[in-house]
C-alpha cells in the first residue's frame, strides 16, 4: 500500500509536511500576536485616559529628533546619578604559603597512583 523510496515511505513523508506546516502555522500566529498586541495595549489605554477625561496624543506626533533629544537628556540625567571614579587600578600583591590543596600539579600528574 505505501510507496517506498529508498528508505523515505510515504508515511515518514506525511510526518514531515505536517511537521512543516505546524510550525509554519506557529510562526504566523506568533507574528499575527506580537504585531497586534501593542496595538490593543495602546487602544486600552486610550480608552482607559478618554474615560478620565485624559485626551493622548497621537504616537506619529513624535518625530526622531525630538525622541531623540529626549533619550540623551534621560541617558545624561541618569549617568549623574553614579558617582565619578577615578581610572586608577591598585594590584596589591598578597604572599601565601606554598598550599599544595592548590596546586593543580599533582591532579594532572597523579591520576592513577603509578609505582
Amino acid at each position: 500500500m505505501w510507496i517506498i523510496l529508498g528508505n523515505i515511505n510515504m508515511q515518514t513523508m506525511l510526518i514531515a509536511v505536517v511537521g512543516y506546516i505546524i510550525v509554519f502555522s506557529a510562526l504566523v500566529l506568533l507574528f499575527a500576536i506580537f504585531n497586534f498586541l501593542p496595538k490593543l495595549i495602546n487602544m486600552r489605554i486610550r480608552k482607559k485616559s478618554k474615560a478620565k477625561g485624559i485626551e493622548l496624543p497621537d504616537d506619529s506626533s513624535m518625530t526622531g529628533e525630538e525622541i531623540a533629544a529626549i533619550s540623551m537628556a534621560l541617558h545624561m540625567h541618569f549617568a549623574e546619578l553614579h558617582d565619578e571614579e577615578s581610572g586608577v587600578l591598585t594590584i596589591k600583591r598578597i604572599s601565601r604559603a606554598y598550599s599544595p590543596w592548590s596546586s593543580k600539579i599533582y591532579a594532572v600528574r597523579n591520576q592513577f597512583n603509578r609505582r
